[in-house]
């Protein structure tokens, strides 16, 4: 079992940054996929940033250009860096490591976009 604990969320007004980080419990392997994911209540979780081990990124059109996700094999971490920030971006931000045979969540960390 793999935990996934994530920090950094919080309440930023419109326009502002936020950086959320999240701490895997044992080493990340090559294979395996890190990605952050968020959802608001009545709908469906839906990924926002993806990672390779290997460093190849994707992005969600509705956050390209504002969001960089990172990782750290060295301090198995993974970190989403959030710029210009707007109110529709106000959900529960979860970070999740996909491998070849397994699937890991976090619990889950608040973003509040509002001024």
């Amino acid at each position: 079992q793999v935990q996934l604990v994530e920090s950094g969320g919080g309440l930023v007004q419109p326009g502002g940054s936020l950086r959320l980080s999240c701490a895997a419990s044992r080493n990340l392997f090559s294979l395996d996929v890190m990605g952050w994911y968020r959802q608001v209540p009545g709908k469906q979780r839906e990924w926002v940033a993806r990672i390779t081990g290997g460093g190849s990124t994707v992005y969600r059109d509705f956050v390209k250009g504002r969001f960089t996700i990172s990782r750290d094999n060295a301090e198995n971490t993974v970190s989403l860096q959030m710029n210009s920030l707007k109110p529709e971006d106000t959900a529960i931000y979860y970070c999740n490591l996909d491998g070849p045979e397994y699937d890991y969540w976090g619990q889950g960390t608040q973003v509040t976009v509002s001024s």
